[in-house]
């Protein structure tokens, strides 16, 4: 290779470098910097204030003995299901119809989104009411319309986290918008080539429309799962962890620990947190990736 282009492909990857650089130091100093210092602390004993005294893995023998983090782990878990294996199928079925233009779609798809830009604690807020055990509309509609007896939502250690996942899971509206616009870029001329051989609409969403949203599914279930490994707020707004920890989460075991000083066992669950985040999206990963056929044709 000759000087000249030696010295041209160094430039390139200065210039690279130079337009990459606000990103990497932002990163590096909102993420891989608190990462390390929070490895470093789950090592310690620390109450936040005060020199670390150094513990070794004292402090995740501790947190793998707790039953509490073992519900939360738990409970982690089936968050990152239900968000991935639940409320993206209903928003690609929600996403398929529409994409058929029926009559007043573009209304609905309006309708759909609109409580993802509505505060995450005023929609809290509002589904704590509806579960209220006096005066909740659903208990209301329960006892008064079915003749049943009022239901402890938020109260029953059995139901309590089937009923918050239930408020997340209902609002599709995101994953709906990604999964259209993507069906949006379809061609239309497969449909037609189906139509003529004489395919149901069935089939064509089975055979044309599923396969080449896969690449958006898959990316759609990975950011779900991921705002389920993560969940925090409404879980602690509308039960604080409870009933007997039956809705706890990492984040809130987290949160829990901070509250009491207990920086260090903090630094543990979060260090754990992240990791189980990134093997459970890692394995998605692997085991749903494939080529995606829209960017195949984009080549």
């Amino acid at each position: 290779m000759s000087s000249t282009a030696k010295s041209g492909k160094k430039s390139s990857w200065l210039l690279r470098l130079l337009f990459l650089s606000p990103v990497l130091i932002l990163f590096a100093g909102f993420f891989v910097y608190p990462f390390f210092f929070t490895l470093y602390a789950s090592f310690t004993r620390w109450r936040g204030i005060g020199a670390m005294q150094f513990i070794g893995i004292g402090n995740y023998v501790k947190i793998f003995a707790d039953g509490t983090f073992h519900l939360a782990l738990r409970n982690n878990f089936i968050w990152a299901l239900s968000h991935g294996f639940v409320q993206i199928p209903f928003a690609a079925l929600v996403a398929m119809i529409l994409l058929r233009e029926p009559k007043g779609w573009r209304f609905l798809r309006t309708v759909y989104f609109l409580p993802n830009v509505i505060s995450t604690v005023a929609l809290t807020m509002v589904w704590s009411s509806l579960y209220n055990v006096q005066f909740g509309l659903i208990n209301e509609f329960l006892v008064k319309i079915l003749g049943k007896q009022t239901v402890h939502f938020l109260g029953n250690p059995d139901i309590a986290l089937s009923a918050v996942i239930f408020q997340t899971v209902i609002y599709i509206g995101y994953f709906m918008i990604i999964l259209l616009s993507a069906g949006m870029n379809i061609p239309k001329e497969l449909y037609e080539a189906a139509q003529i051989d004489g395919a149901s609409v069935v089939q064509q969403e089975r055979f044309i429309t599923l396969p080449m949203l896969r690449g958006t599914l898959l990316t759609s279930i990975t950011l779900a799962m991921a705002y389920g490994v993560r969940h925090f707020e409404s879980t602690y707004l509308m039960t604080g962890g409870g009933p007997a920890y039956a809705t706890t989460t990492m984040g809130i075991d987290l949160f829990q620990k901070m509250d009491a000083l207990r920086y260090s066992e903090a630094s543990t669950v979060g260090v754990l947190l992240i990791l189980f985040g990134t093997v459970l999206i890692v394995a998605i990963r692997k085991i749903f990736g494939k080529s995606d056929p829209m960017s195949d044709m984009a080549q």
